[in-house]
């Protein structure tokens, strides 16, 4: 079976445009992953990531859903708070 985990996606590297590449965080790890197949994603979005690749994108609710669903079956992964601007 294989699963795509929700992260939240912090920077966007596009210095190179063939290869769209984000810094995404999955509960406290950041976590070097391919927009290719996502082109539509900006910062601040959540995306599934599965094998190092965004496949889609889904909204805050959608991602914390996933995850809640996750805890049930004892998979205990959490969206990591937002960080202050203070």
């Amino acid at each position: 079976m294989c699963l795509a985990i929700p992260g939240k996606v912090i920077q966007i590297d596009e210095s190179d445009p063939t290869l769209r590449m984000a810094k995404v965080q999955f509960a406290g790890v950041i976590k070097e992953i391919s927009l290719a197949l996502t082109p539509e994603v900006t910062e601040g979005m959540y995306v599934l990531v599965h094998a190092g690749v965004a496949i889609n994108s889904v909204d805050e609710e959608e991602a914390e859903r996933i995850l809640e669903e996750f805890k049930n079956a004892d998979m205990d992964l959490e969206i990591p708070p937002e960080e202050s601007s203070s």
